[in-house]
Formats: C-alpha cells, structure tokens, sequence
C-alpha cells in the first residue's frame, strides 16, 4: 500500500493548484531584476574594458557569447516551465521533487560563490578578458559566454516553483526583470545611475534565499506526495484560518515563497534548518574583505576605466 493510494485527490493534485498570475508575475519579476543585473553588469565590465583597451573589433565576440548564454538559458527555461507537461500523475510529482532538490542545491552554491566573489569580480573580469584577447576570438567568446550562462542557468533553475504554471505570467514577469535590469545597467555604463550593489545584492540575495527555501519545502513535499520521503501525513500546523489564503497577498506569499498553511514536520523543519544554515553563511563577514562590503561600489564607465589605470 502506498501513501498515494489513500491520498484523496485534492491532495495529489496540490501542486497542480499554481499560485496566482500576480504572484507569479511578481516573484518572476524579482528573481529576473536580480540575476538579469548580475549578467548585464559582467557584461558592462566586459565592453568598459574592450572600449577602454581600443579593442571594439572585440565586441562582436562578446555579443556573440552573450547570445549562445541567452539561448542556453532559454532552453534550460523551456525545459524546467514545459517539460512537466509530457508526464502526469505521481511522475510529474516525482520529477519535481527532484528538480526542486537539485536546484535548490545548484542555486545555494551559486548564491553563496557569488557573495564571496563579488568583490574581485570586476578585476578577475578584466584579467580573463585580457589574457582572452591574446588567445584569439574563441577565447573571448567563451568567456562572455560562460559569466553569463552561469547567471542564466541559475535564474531558470529559480523558475522551477512555477515549472506547473499553466500561462505564461512567470516568463513575462522574468522578462521584464530582465529587461529592467538591462536598463539600470545601460544606466549604470553611461554614468545617469547609480547604485549600491553591496547592498542591493545583500537584500536581493536573503530574497533569494527565501525563494530557494520554498523550492525546497516543494520539492520534499513532492517526494512526500509519490511516497519516496515519509510523514505526507504527519502536518506541522495549519494556519489556514490565519488570514484569506485566496487574497492577493495570500497567493502572493504562496506563489513567491512556497508556502503552504498545511506544511508536513519535514517540509517545516527543512525549510527553518536551510534559512538558519544558509542565511548565516550568507549574511556573515567575508574574511580579509574591506569594511565597505562584498561587492565594488563604482558602477559608471568613468570609474570603471580609473580603476584599470
């Protein structure tokens, strides 16, 4: 006997109820302003170091990296938001929960490497830019493809909580994410924006971390749905009568984070375990780095070429 097979079918079918189209616009939105702002600011330093260098002959491979990074990611997305849709049933359950699993592992280490590396980012950047040039073209196109891939890969792995959503509201709020995040940096490289990436990224990564913690919580509830992790049964606490679940806000908090008012002890006691370990690693002091925080300040062109000199 399975603990599908005493399951009533509101229950299997739990995952399938995706959460609004706000919140799916919203959360999306969010998670493409934060990644779209990291790609687009590896690439800004890419072009302020090409242009600076009088190497614009240069650009063409960086944009052609750029683009081989864009279509890896959208296949990657593709793959994640329709793939679900060939299998139903307790596979399709199966397969969530251990793409939820395996993103959420990916995402941490990225998170966690990224706060680490922000702060020699630029300079590491301009290095391996440099070295790329005496190279030759496929080294240049490698490396713009690979500092971006990273950053696309990470945010379709983020997309996952929506990978069930029947319309395309998760897709049109990354996209505008993106395209917002395109515009600050334009911004930033012209010099008519500025702004503080330590702390942008210290708050958007505990977002972040808030949302790899629902995926998460989803993905042992998933595995708990086909009967491979147990205690489907054995719920935390219900807070269903707390406040209107079926409000905007409600589906907001649901479709953003993950959260159910129904979690199991295990959803509960691994979402608190992942928040507790992760947010300390990510929140505490990197070693040797300058007071003024993990990421570079200087955002504008003007800067960026003061700081190569």
């Amino acid at each position: 006997m399975t603990v599908a097979a005493d399951l009533p079918l509101s229950v299997l079918t739990l995952a399938a109820d995706g959460p609004s189209t706000s919140s799916q616009f919203f959360g999306s939105l969010l998670i493409g302003l934060r990644e779209g702002l990291e790609a687009s600011i590896v690439v800004m330093i890419l072009v302020a170091f090409l242009v600076k260098s009088d190497r614009r002959d240069a650009l063409r491979w960086v944009w052609l990296g750029v683009g081989a990074a864009l279509a890896i990611t959208i296949g990657v997305f593709a793959v994640i938001q329709f793939g679900e849709n060939t299998i139903s049933g307790l596979g399709a359950e199966a397969i969530a929960g251990i793409a939820s699993l395996l993103a959420v592992a990916i995402v941490t280490t990225m998170v966690l490497w990224m706060k680490k590396a922000a702060a020699g980012m630029s300079g590491q950047l301009r290095a391996e830019m440099s070295q790329a040039l005496q190279t030759g073209a496929l080294a240049v196109v490698s490396l713009s493809f690979l500092a971006v891939g990273r950053e696309g890969v990470e945010t379709a792995l983020f997309m996952v909580g929506y990978a069930e959503a029947s319309t395309f509201w998760p897709l049109a709020g990354l996209l505008v994410g993106v395209l917002v995040a395109v515009a600050i940096a334009y911004g930033m490289y012209k010099g008519a924006v500025r702004l503080n990436l330590a702390k942008f990224f210290t708050y958007t990564g505990v977002f972040l971390i808030l949302v790899a913690a629902g995926i998460l919580s989803y993905g042992i509830g998933a595995l708990q749905t086909v009967g491979w992790l147990p205690g489907l049964a054995d719920k935390a606490f219900d807070i269903t009568s707390w406040f209107n679940w079926s409000s905007w806000y409600g589906e907001a908090v649901q479709g953003i984070f993950n959260i159910t008012p129904t979690p199991t002890v295990l959803q509960i006691a691994c979402w608190l375990g992942y928040l507790v370990v992760v947010l300390a690693l990510f929140l505490r002091p990197n070693r040797g780095a300058h007071p003024s925080g993990p990421a570079p300040e200087p955002v504008t062109t003007q800067e960026t070429e003061r700081s190569t000199t």
